[in-house]
C-alpha cells in the first residue's frame, strides 16, 4: 500500500452535517473513513469507558449503541498465543486476578519498558485460565457508576470484538470500525519471544481485515512493527505519539522530533495517520491550536488525537469544576476546542456526551 496519500479533501471547516447514530450507509472511499464524512471521527476509547469496566464487550456494544464511529481494543497476548483485549498486559488494574488464591502463584515483577511493575500478567495465562477471570472498573474513584458492573464481565478475544461488530453491523445497517492497539510488541518479542505482529496479521487475514478498505486503522507506539505491518498488509495504520519522550524501540527517536515536519514526513513513508496526546494540537492552557493538524495533512497524514474525558480528575486544572475527580467538570471548553481544531478523529471516553456536542454544533 502506499502510504503518505490518506489524506486528499480539504480539511479547512468541519461540516459537522450528519451525527454518527445516523450513519447507515457506512464510508466509501479512505478520505471519508479518515474524516468521518465532514466531521470527526468519534472512537470510543476502548469502548464506553465512561460507562462501563473497559474492554469489555458491553463496553463496545453500549460505544457502538451511542453512536461511536470506531471501537479501540488495546491487545495483549496470552500464554497460548490468543489476542485479548486488556489496557495493560499487567492485569491486577482491570480485573479480579488479584482476589483468587489459585493465581497467587502467578504473581511477579517484570521490566517493562524501564519501568519494574509487580503484578499478574497475561502473558503468563492461558485464554482458558483467562476465561475464569472478571473484568473489573480501572479508575472506581473517578468512575463509580461503572464500577457497580464490576465482576459481570469476561475478557473478551479479538476475534470476538469482530464478531460484535460484525452482528451489530447487521442489526444496525451501520458501518463500524475497528481501532485496534497492539500494546509492547517489541518487548513481547524481547522477554517472551512471542510475534505479537505476526497474530495480528493472520486475525486481519482470518476476518478478511487486511486491505486498504478495511474499516479499520492498527495503532502502535513503536515504529519498527508498524514498519513490518506496511510490508505484510495494507490495513490503515496509525503511529501513537505520546505526550514525552520516544517510542520504546527507537531508543534515539523523541516524539517532538518526530512531529516536525520532516519527522512527519517520515512517518508518512510507512502509516496512514498519527495518534497524538491532545496536548500536541491543542494547548493545554489556552486551547490554541498548535499547527499540528495542518503539518500532518501537509504530509498526507490522518490526525486522531486522544483522550476526551469529561470527568475533573482527568481535565486541565482550569476547565475543573470544585467539585471531587468523578464529578463533570468544564469539558465542553476542551471538546469544542478539539473539534474546532480539524482532527479527523478524536478518542472520547464519553461517547454520547460528544455525540451530542457534534449535533448541537449542527444546528
Amino acid at each position: 500500500m502506499v502510504r503518505g496519500a490518506f489524506v486528499t479533501l480539504a480539511f479547512g471547516a468541519l461540516a459537522l452535517a450528519v451525527p454518527a447514530a445516523a450513519k447507515a450507509d457506512g464510508r466509501a472511499g479512505a478520505e471519508a473513513r479518515a474524516t468521518g464524512g465532514g466531521r470527526p471521527l468519534i472512537i470510543a476509547h476502548r469502548g464506553a469507558s465512561g460507562d462501563r469496566p473497559e474492554h469489555t464487550l458491553a463496553a463496545y456494544e453500549l460505544a457502538i449503541d451511542l453512536g461511536a464511529d470506531y471501537i479501540e481494543p488495546d491487545l495483549v497476548v496470552t500464554k497460548d498465543l490468543q489476542l485479548v483485549a486488556r489496557h495493560e498486559n499487567e492485569l491486577s488494574g482491570t480485573t479480579d486476578v488479584g482476589s483468587r488464591e489459585e493465581f497467587e502463584d502467578r504473581r511477579r515483577t517484570k521490566n517493562v519498558e524501564g519501568q519494574r511493575v509487580a503484578g499478574w500478567f497475561s502473558e503468563d495465562f492461558t485464554l482458558a485460565e483467562l476465561r475464569t477471570l472478571r473484568a473489573r472498573e480501572r479508575v472506581p474513584g473517578s468512575r463509580p457508576s461503572s464500577a457497580t458492573y464490576n465482576g459481570l464481565y469476561q475478557v473478551p478475544t479479538f476475534g470476538e470484538i469482530v464478531q460484535l461488530v460484525r452482528a451489530k453491523e447487521a442489526e444496525t445497517g451501520r458501518t463500524i470500525g475497528l481501532y485496534p492497539e497492539l500494546k509492547h510488541p517489541t518487548l513481547m518479542l524481547e522477554q517472551e519471544g512471542i510475534d505479537m505482529v505476526d497474530l495480528l496479521v493472520a486475525e486481519l487475514r482470518k476476518y478478511g481485515l487486511d486491505g486498504a478498505d478495511a474499516t479499520v486503522f492498527v495503532q502502535i507506539f513503536e515504529v519498527r512493527p508498524l514498519q513490518r505491518l506496511n510490508q505484510l498488509i495494507d490495513t490503515p495504520l496509525v503511529m501513537l505519539i505520546s505526550s514525552l519522550g520516544g517510542p520504546y524501540d527507537e531508543p534515539s527517536m523523541r516524539w517532538a522530533d518526530m512531529l516536525t515536519p520532516s519527522g512527519l514526513a517520515e512517518i508518512a513513508a510507512y502509516a496512514d495517520g498519527i495518534g497524538p496526546w491532545m496536548g500536541h494540537v491543542l494547548d493545554p492552557e489556552t486551547m490554541a491550536p498548535t499547527g499540528l493538524v495542518g503539518n500532518a495533512h501537509a504530509a498526507g497524514l490522518a490526525i486522531h488525537p486522544w483522550t476526551l474525558r469529561k470527568e475533573n480528575g482527568f481535565l486541565p486544572a482550569a476547565m475543573r469544576t470544585s467539585g471531587a475527580d468523578a464529578e463533570e467538570g468544564n469539558y465542553k471548553t476542551l471538546w469544542n476546542a478539539a473539534i474546532a481544531s480539524g482532527a479527523d478523529g478524536l478518542f472520547v471516553d464519553n461517547v454520547s456526551e460528544l455525540v451530542a456536542l457534534i449535533e448541537d454544533g449542527q444546528e
